[in-house]
């Protein structure tokens, strides 16, 4: 005979193994949780976030993290520095949404170099347009300096105006923060390190600057004989900008220009980060590749500065990841 109790009998196996499974599953999505809330919690929880201000300078929001030792050094009396990490998305895109999100995780990945250097972390989200593709924001190419568009008009300043709102928001806060700032970046962030590093002098107190789109700005006006315009040197920097290039701000500032010798990422080869007449003109003086031109910029520089270190590590591509490590050492001693 089949009866009702068999009937329950013979669907018993059927429903622990789902039970099982379900507790596992819902486990897994616990430690998941947990796992990001650890990770992705301090910095949430922490940053803040400024809403585009243009009475105040800027026309982008940014991103501002105070690591714990720089709150408990700031109120101990003591000054904080401000690591800028310039953001870069790697597209082109007229979505503010886009540049802010790549902007707030940039943020997120670099929140642990903040603890580690005990500085505050500042994110800037500046916008790589779509329509006016030609203006390379994010590197702060020739165009970012020319635009007369309101909005991308000299990101340089506006990354100022940030700087010092963010001081004065600090200072409110009982953290007084220096007007120098570190400044880190790689590939296009790399670029905008180096060259807001030789725009700006008088602020920045370090920088760390990795694989600068092939050719870092020489900080000469021209080389045998061929001047050389912004941003391959600085020939026309004054007529661009209204200010004179600071020698001596600049030799001041330590840094170093860092590439692996596997890398071959050369921003020269694409129109929207050179004019292709000035992007020439530096392969003919310096090589057509940026393994060519290391030794080429590397002298240039040691006749400017002494406090510039370039360091190429072998056996390594265009990998940020397996270079961060030494620039952070750098940014620290």
């Amino acid at each position: 005979m089949h009866c009702a109790c068999c009937e329950r009998r013979n669907h018993l196996p059927v429903k622990r193994p789902l039970k099982i499974t379900i507790f596992v599953l819902l486990g897994l999505v616990a430690v998941l949780v947990v796992g990001a809330g650890i990770l992705v919690g301090p910095y949430y929880f922490r940053v803040q976030h400024f809403t585009a201000d243009p009475s105040a300078g800027y026309h982008a929001d940014f991103y501002l993290y105070v690591s714990p030792a720089a709150k408990r050094a700031g109120r101990e009396g003591g000054q904080v520095t401000i690591l800028v990490q310039p953001n870069n998305s790697g597209t082109h895109s007229d979505d503010v949404n886009l540049h802010r999100k790549d902007a707030w995780w940039t943020g997120c990945e670099r929140y642990r170099i903040a603890n580690e250097l005990g500085v505050v972390l500042l994110v800037p989200a500046f916008v790589r347009p779509g329509t006016d593709w030609h203006i390379y924001t994010h590197a702060l190419d020739r165009d970012a300096l020319t635009t007369t568009r309101t909005d991308l008009m000299r990101v340089d300043l506006q990354l100022i105006a940030m700087i010092d709102h963010a001081r004065a928001t600090l200072l409110a806060e009982g953290i007084e923060a220096d007007a120098r700032v570190a400044i880190m970046g790689f590939s296009a962030s790399g670029m905008f390190a180096n060259r807001f590093t030789l725009l700006h002098p008088d602020r920045v107190k370090v920088a760390a600057i990795g694989s600068p789109g092939g050719w870092p700005v020489a900080p000469v006006r021209s080389f045998n004989g061929v001047d050389l315009p912004y941003p391959a040197g600085i020939a026309d920097l004054e007529e661009l900008t209204g200010v004179a290039f600071d020698s001596v701000a600049y030799s001041a500032i330590p840094q170093m220009i860092y590439v692996g010798s596997l890398d071959d990422n050369d921003s020269l080869d694409f129109k929207d980060g050179w004019e292709p007449e000035l992007a020439a003109r530096v392969d003919s003086l310096f090589g057509a590749d940026p393994q060519a031109r290391w030794e080429h910029a590397q002298a240039l520089y040691a006749g400017v500065t002494k406090a510039v270190t370039f360091v190429r590590v072998e056996g390594v591509a265009h990998e940020r990841k397996k270079l961060q490590k030494m620039a952070v050492g750098f940014v620290k001693r």
